[in-house]
């Protein structure tokens, strides 16, 4: 049973690898019926917030975007007001990506977070070895840094629902499900060569050992009887991982490219499920 609100919400910030472009495609693939939506790694979660279930369980690694959906469910008015006294200037761009984000308050964090997403170069996310955000300024014209009304109905969505918020290691959240469940795996992407991918949401980067361990949670679940869909590249190394599941090529085209025509064009990635 899903959720129903006023407005329904959307990501709040872009996301590398977001999902609103495949929504079509991974709603026809998901479960009829489950009981808990879990997604482990969720991003600007498009999937979620078209889903809307009633109950659920959401988690990432990344602290900055977690607190974010905290504040968004706890503190939206206080965010609302923070948000709109943010300039779409290059130096005070520079003077709010200096500031330590440890030093802030979770309002005045999440404000700055959201607002050095919808103000940096692409909308991209990415830190430097220390875990400090180092994208440059993006040079919009007229980036709507507060969208109040999504902001709202966000918070509404998450108040009214029974979704957990954590900020943990995909595979502590994975520990939770149970069968019946509904897990939903979205992992940055395994390269499709050495260059042509992006795997850096954080300081550190998700490697090829890193995608072994990923496909060891995905039959565990599987064992557990719960229903799981995972996104990734089309690459032979993924197909083996998941040899003798439900493999499905998709079309998608990435907002998240250095280069314009790479943000064109359509790429053929994997939906891969265990039902």
């Amino acid at each position: 049973m899903l959720f129903k609100v006023a407005q329904k919400p959307k990501p709040f910030v872009k996301w590398a690898g977001g999902k609103r472009q495949l929504l079509r495609v991974l709603i026809a693939n998901v479960p009829k019926t489950f009981n808990t939506y879990i997604e482990p790694m969720v991003g600007g979660g498009a999937l979620l917030f078209e889903l809307m279930p009633e109950r659920g369980i959401i988690s990432d690694i990344n602290y900055e975007l977690i607190n974010a959906y905290r504040v968004i469910r706890d503190n939206v008015d206080e965010l609302i007001e923070s948000l709109k006294k943010h300039r779409n200037e290059e130096s005070y761009f520079y003077k709010v990506r200096a500031q330590n984000p440890e030093k802030l308050s979770p309002v005045e964090r999440a404000s700055r977070f959201i607002y050095l997403n919808k103000t940096c170069y692409n909308g991209l996310y990415r830190e430097n070895s220390k875990g400090e955000f180092n994208v440059p300024f993006g040079k919009y014209k007229n980036p709507k840094i507060c969208d109040e009304e999504n902001l709202r109905a966000v918070s509404e969505f998450l108040n009214s629902s029974h979704v957990q918020i954590l900020c943990q290691d995909y595979k502590d959240t994975c520990e939770l499900a149970k069968k019946g469940d509904f897990v939903y795996l979205d992992p940055p992407y395994h390269p499709l060569s050495k260059t042509a991918s992006f795997t850096k949401y954080n300081r550190y980067d998700f490697t090829e050992e890193d995608q072994i361990e990923l496909s060891k949670v995905f039959r565990e679940l599987d064992k557990k009887g719960c229903y799981v869909m995972l996104s990734n590249s089309n690459t032979e190394f993924v197909k083996k991982l998941y040899k003798g599941y439900q493999i499905e090529e998709i079309e998608a085209g990435r907002a998240i490219n250095c280069k314009g025509e790479g943000r064109k064009r359509d790429k053929i990635e994997l939906l891969i499920r265990n039902f």
